[in-house]
């Protein structure tokens, strides 16, 4: 038996004898000295009293963030854990979160919401080999469905790639143009400049509809598409798509396209606002987006 596994064994045994043998007894039996027996009692007392605080900090971070992975947690919490005389490094909040079941679990979509199989123009892919350097440079644009009750709503998004940042969304109960176009609108109307931006998106009727198109050529903006392997020219969305679910509970399935609503913009402003990113450098899209742009 490893020393630390039988000064535990032996702190549970004087837990359920006590009263019944004295320490020297079992602290014999186990073949450790007494004072040993203590200080390891000690160290554990204060290693349980730790892991209780990391415990009740990390609960009310998730409040926020309920599915936030340990390097983000361990990266926004630096704070907290400092003012709490809390040094815990990467493996040691890995294992007590596992510990405690409050690890973060993924979960895989397949529903389908691209249609490429239009009479519209299919647009190149101009952003292969581009390096993006600043806001509203490229933005990126995807549907992904949120499940009612009542069937499935679609929700439209469009993210600047430099930040990340989901610069226009809408949540609607149809697959059709409008909600893309209320997206695109407000994109548009939050932007400071559009001057050489790129709309970048998959090949759905939606966004090679005429309107769609119609509306970025008025405002100078290039097309992009995806062409073969649209899952991956069109990483970013997907991306960010499934940060929405995983992290942010778009995943479970609501009351009322109501409740869908409100849930989808709660979700957004702790996206945009709250959420660090390792690509950002540990910084939310609110913070690069602004600053740059």
């Amino acid at each position: 038996m490893k020393k630390k596994a039988k000064y535990q064994a032996l702190i549970k045994s004087r837990d359920k004898s006590e009263g019944f043998a004295s320490l020297d007894t079992i602290t014999e039996s186990f073949g450790v000295k007494r004072d040993a027996y203590y200080k390891f009692k000690r160290r554990e007392e204060k290693r349980l009293q730790i892991e209780q605080k990391v415990v009740e900090i990390v609960k009310q971070r998730r409040k926020s963030l309920p599915r936030e992975g340990v390097r983000k947690l361990l990266k926004s919490l630096d704070l907290e854990f400092t003012n709490a005389n809390l040094k815990i490094g990467r493996d040691t909040l890995f294992n007590i979160l596992r510990k405690h079941n409050m690890l973060t679990l993924r979960k895989k979509y397949s529903t389908r919401t691209t249609n490429s199989l239009h009479r519209f123009y299919k647009y190149k892919n101009i952003i292969k080999d581009l390096e993006v350097t600043e806001p509203n440079q490229v933005w990126v644009s995807d549907i992904t469905y949120i499940r009612t009750i009542k069937g499935f709503c679609y929700l439209a998004l469009i993210t600047d790639m430099y930040s990340r940042k989901i610069v226009g969304y809408d949540l609607s109960d149809s697959l059709e143009l409008n909600g893309c176009v209320r997206a695109l609108n407000k994109a548009l109307y939050q932007a400071k400049n559009v001057k050489g931006l790129i709309h970048h998106s998959d090949r759905g009727i939606q966004y090679c509809s005429n309107v769609y198109t119609q509306i970025l050529k008025r405002k100078k903006i290039s097309i992009s598409m995806t062409e073969e392997n649209h899952c991956y020219e069109n990483a970013m969305a997907e991306r960010v798509n499934g940060i929405l679910k995983n992290e942010f509970y778009l995943d479970q399935t609501f009351d009322s396209m109501a409740h869908a609503k409100r849930a989808t913009k709660n979700a957004i402003n702790l996206y945009n606002e709250i959420r660090l990113h390792l690509s950002l450098d540990f910084k939310t899209p609110n913070m690069v987006y602004n600053l740059a742009a």
